[in-house]
């Protein structure tokens, strides 16, 4: 069998690079398959759409009229299929889905968790791209939370981080306990902080004891120079010094009945100052520098007077939408950010400004608010699970000049890559069609290599470690770093919650599908990057940098610790040990609990519910899995696939993943462990960028769409 398998893989001549050594851009050997992926155990594609044909136009013009008949007569069909449909399903289905005492409802509703594709296993043959399952999290119809203190359903966005706890919190507690999910002690929008204030624009003014003196208020925006400029523009520092002077130097009177433009900016910065310093509540969850953030908003006019002034009203909104989402007030932060991208585009903004006509620093200045304005509209839409509304394709705006700091151009360089790689992963892989077909596939792998692409530059331009003779990393090179790993785990957890529901429902089946590296790897390198976030941040725990009102490192710390936690309930072994990983999470999030942070204690409980349902599965999984024993030594009779990224590399042993037998049930021995876990120091932080780079390209190479393995997840039968 084995020689005529031989006999069939006849060795040729090719004139092309395989696909693999194209990308990586090196020598190939022209053979089919090459001697590079014949090593690696890869997969040699000759991609034939790189040869170029010649045809006449006229042929080229007919194919396209062809394709556009096809498609709307596809259209019409689908048209005239669900009005025969509607026609005599539509008043059964209201009937039934309306009416309270059905008892179908709650199943039905639990099938759509526990079933990947949310149809229950009766959904209609697919569109004949691969089998016809849905992405958990884009789901249709669409998924809401129900607040219980206040009524009111909370729309599950798609790649929002609150939407994925809320769905890993629901299956897994409607799975463990066999009921609906809690949600009294949940945290929804708004729900951790109270600013004081109805919403009314009142004409009271503040109290003029609460201005803070001249140097204090120095110190106050010293400490937003420091927090948020290195990342984002607030304001221009020449400009808003200049006339924080000349408030300085009016009376008191005239200060208390001041209403500019300039006034309310300062107010807010004012708001956010006190916040980083004074990071306690002042009673009745109230956040420090409430009162001038309040005082800023009833002081804000109508878009009217703000277009008049478009770029200090600009930098105003975008400083008030970083304020809100600092708060956890997304629904707020998000239209305040919305507000200022649209009145940045109204006055050009994102368009190559001409610096002959406009001078040189408003141009500059415009540049940086626009570029700020992006990266949060970009990154605060995909925490709301949101579809991105701004194209690239009309964004010509340059990047803007910092003198004598080269090192913040490319830093706010690499910021766009990141928002446009989140842009990436929120319209393909958690788009309206994210199907777990061969378009999810191929759309993770394309969103991996765009990842791949800025990995290389992220380690040259801003390594952890800096400077060899000090152990301490930059706070810069930290966020760019955890945005990175964010990103990777971004786009693989939807396949992880897939794993999770697949354990659930099926463990056998989750073992076998465990024991490929077509499906493992993408799951150990997200586990992976959870623990690379932990390392960074309880690295920057250790020097004090921790930011404990942005909520820059709790977004990270809430992503990796569930990313982790599911990890683990899909398969221990994806981790090498709970304890360091899991004591380092407690860890950070103590920290920021006891600075006053409390959206961290809503994170901290929220992470503790989900630790202790699944460690309480994981108590029952040898229970559920006792009668399966003859399977089992079946598997383990056959020879485990080993993984992409355990062929022979120049990273070091210590890198590399250890085979996985094909099945968790049983115990496990020290040399079967998957030793992913490093600790984070100067002599392994470039092991990890090496990791996250290769690996990452062999693990987009492993993911082939034809394989049985992405076949299986339709066979999900729902056995609640």
């Amino acid at each position: 069998m084995e020689s005529s398998n031989t006999q069939r893989r006849i060795t040729k001549r090719s004139s092309y690079a395989c696909s693999r050594c194209r990308r990586q851009k090196i020598k190939c050997s022209g053979l089919h398959p090459c001697n590079n992926c014949t090593q690696r155990r890869l997969t040699c594609i000759f991609d034939e759409r790189d040869n170029k044909v010649m045809v006449t136009q006229g042929y080229l013009s007919e194919l396209q009229q062809k394709v556009a008949r096809l498609e709307r007569a596809q259209a019409r069909a689908l048209v005239e299929e669900s009005l025969r449909h509607a026609d005599g399903d539509d008043d059964a289905v209201a009937c039934r889905e309306d009416d309270p005492n059905n008892p179908s409802r709650y199943d039905e509703r639990r099938r759509s968790y526990h079933t990947p594709d949310g149809t229950g296993g009766n959904s209609p043959p697919g569109d004949g791209d691969g089998p016809d399952l849905t992405n958990p999290l884009t789901a249709t119809p669409s998924r809401f939370c129900m607040s219980e203190s206040n009524g009111q359903p909370y729309f599950l966005g798609s790649s929002s981080n609150w939407s994925f706890s809320r769905q890993v919190l629901s299956v897994t507690h409607e799975h463990v306990c066999q009921s609906p999910l809690p949600t009294n002690s949940l945290l929804f929008d708004g729900f951790a902080y109270d600013l004081g204030w109805d919403g009314s624009r009142t004409t009271q003014m503040l109290d003029n004891r609460l201005i803070p003196s001249h140097d204090y208020a120095i110190f106050l925006i010293n400490a937003v120079k420091f927090h948020c400029g290195q990342m984002f523009h607030l304001f221009e520092e020449e400009e808003f010094m200049f006339h924080m002077q000349t408030f300085y130097a009016k009376s008191s009177t005239d200060r208390a009945e001041e209403n500019s433009l300039w006034y309310i900016h300062f107010l807010v910065i004012l708001a956010f100052g006190k916040s980083l310093i004074q990071r306690k509540t002042q009673g009745n969850n109230r956040p420090a520098g409430a009162d001038f953030f309040v005082r800023a908003l009833q002081l804000l006019p109508d878009v009217t007077a703000l277009c008049k002034e478009p770029i200090m009203s600009t930098e105003i909104l975008c400083s008030m939408a970083w304020y809100y989402q600092a708060l956890d007030f997304r629904h707020a932060a998000h239209n305040f950010i919305g507000q200022a991208k649209s009145v940045a585009m109204n006055h050009g903004m994102h368009t190559d400004m001409p610096i002959m006509d406009l001078g040189p620093g408003l141009v500059q200045r415009c540049r940086k608010i626009w570029w700020t304005v992006y990266v949060l509209d970009r990154q605060m839409t995909s925490l709301m699970g949101l579809p991105q509304s701004t194209l690239d394709e009309g964004v010509f705006c340059q990047l803007p000049s910092y003198p004598g700091s080269v090192h913040r151009t490319t830093a706010l360089s690499m910021q766009i890559k990141f928002a446009r790689i989140i842009a990436e992963i929120s319209s393909t892989v958690y788009g309206a069609k994210a199907r777990l077909n061969k378009k999810f596939v191929l759309s993770t792998k394309a969103v991996l290599q765009s990842i791949v692409a800025v990995a290389d530059e992220l380690r040259t331009s801003f390594p952890l470690f800096a400077d060899e003779r000090f152990d301490g990393i930059s706070r810069l090179s930290a966020h760019l770093h955890l945005l990175y790993y964010q990103c990777i785990i971004l786009a693989t957890r939807p396949l992880l919650l897939c794993c999770l529901i697949k354990r659930f429902n099926s463990p056998l089946e989750a073992d076998s599908l465990m024991a490929s590296p077509k499906v493992r790897n993408p799951l150990q390198m997200c586990a992976e990057s959870g623990i690379q976030i932990l390392n960074i941040l309880d690295r920057l725990r250790a020097q004090g940098l921790l930011e404990t009102f942005l909520p820059l490192d709790l977004d990270s710390l809430f992503v990796s610790t569930v990313a982790l936690l599911v990890a683990r309930g899909v398969d221990s072994r994806l981790i090498e040990s709970q304890v360091p990983w899991l004591d380092k999470s407690h860890a950070i999030v103590e920290e920021m609990v006891a600075s006053g942070n409390l959206i961290a204690e809503f994170r901290k409980n929220e992470m503790q519910k989900l630790e202790e349902m699944l460690l309480e599965f994981d108590v029952t999984r040898p229970r559920l899995l006792a009668d399966s024993t003859t399977i089992v030594a079946q598997q383990q009779q056959q020879p485990i696939p080993q993984p992409d990224w355990q062929q022979p590399t120049d990273a070091p042993a210590s890198l590399l993943p250890a085979p996985l037998p094909a099945e968790t049930g049983l115990p496990l021995s020290q040399e079967t462990m998957l030793p992913v876990y490093r600790e984070l120091s100067k002599d392994s932080s470039s092991q990890a960028e090496d990791l996250t780079t290769q690996q990452i390209i062999d693990v987009v190479n492993s993911m082939e769409w034809e394989d049985n393995e992405w076949m299986s997840f339709t066979m999900v039968q729902d056995e609640a």
